[in-house]
């Protein structure tokens, strides 16, 4: 009996070893929450890493599209959720752009504990191939010919996008409407079908309609030029300097989160982002890994929040 309870004892030592293991390379199931449809950035993002993570640190990383209410849907979801690490908010601009726009059930500076800046994304300005309009100019001249007519579509309301076309408006006087859809894809839809005049997008949303010549791309927003368009002109130097509008997507775990928790997954997305394979997916699609995490990621939200708080006061742009 003693060499009995002798092998079962060292058993269970065994698995008890084996568990830990297991657990510190994942082993866990994920929720990863995006707060756009399939298709966009956002989502692609989600999915290219998920994969490399379920295929090398062991996770179960599932996505959930939770798209609505210009990403208040899916923000208050992760809000509510257990702070135990298992459910991951992948996050943009809007979530700091929100509370200026509406009261919040959450605070985006304090219901939440920042894991990673993953990427950075400029945008674009496009419109159909077959529209009149060669230049950024020739948009703008148009739109104040016919104030009103001409129409902007983004994802929105109170995204990057969204900023960044009442940015635009102000300093180029363009006289256009702006018409917001729940994702970047439904919107390049409704301009591929003649509904709007233009797109104010990610590149990874209008990459392949540039490629094929089903849009033609006007200015990128971002303060230098892209690798993937270096013959495209930015809004800066089109005469417009000091115009710089990119997105960035994070992510983000309810407030109280252990920190244990929070270093796993920044270890996990850090490492991620640093394998080659990864980082040609994601530059392809003109989004460029960033690698910021925790207190410096925190820091970045919080200067954002000033930042945008500062522009939409200038711009006079409030909810509804």
């Amino acid at each position: 009996m003693r060499r009995v309870t002798r092998l079962l004892a060292a058993a269970g030592l065994a698995y008890l070893a084996l568990a830990g293991a297991a657990l510190a390379q994942g082993g866990r199931t994920i929720r990863m929450i995006v707060p756009y449809p399939p298709a966009g950035s956002a989502d692609v993002l989600a999915r290219i890493l998920a994969q490399q993570l379920n295929d090398t640190a062991g996770t179960n990383i599932v996505i959930e599209n939770r798209p609505g209410a210009g990403t208040v849907i899916a923000t208050e979801v992760v809000s509510r959720a257990p702070a135990d690490g298992n459910t991951v908010l992948v996050m943009s601009n809007s979530f700091v752009i929100n509370s200026h726009m509406r009261k919040l059930t959450y605070d985006p500076l304090t219901s939440f504990a920042p894991v990673c800046d993953l990427v950075t994304s400029p945008n674009l300005i496009v419109v159909n191939a077959n529209a009149p309009y060669r230049s950024l100019a020739d948009l703008v001249t148009a739109s104040q010919a016919r104030p009103g007519e001409l129409t902007m579509a983004s994802v929105g309301p109170a995204t990057t996008q969204h900023i960044g076309f009442e940015q635009l408006k102000m300093v180029t006087k363009a006289a256009m409407t702006y018409v917001p859809f729940p994702g970047g894809a439904p919107a390049i839809n409704a301009l591929l079908g003649d509904h709007v005049t233009a797109v104010y997008g990610n590149y990874s949303e209008v990459g392949e309609q540039l490629k094929s010549g089903k849009l033609r791309a006007l200015a990128a927003t971002g303060a230098k030029r892209m690798a993937l368009l270096p013959d495209l002109p930015t809004v800066a130097e089109l005469g417009y300097p000091g115009y710089d509008v990119e997105v960035w997507l994070g992510t983000v775990v309810p407030a109280g989160t252990p920190k244990e928790a929070v270093a796993q997954l920044e270890k996990w997305f850090t490492d991620a982002l640093k394998v080659p394979a990864v980082r040609d997916k994601l530059t392809v699609l003109g989004l460029y890994p960033a690698g910021i995490c925790g207190a410096d990621f925190g820091k970045l939200i919080r200067g954002k929040d000033e930042e945008y708080g500062r522009i939409m006061k200038e711009a006079n742009i409030k909810g509804e």
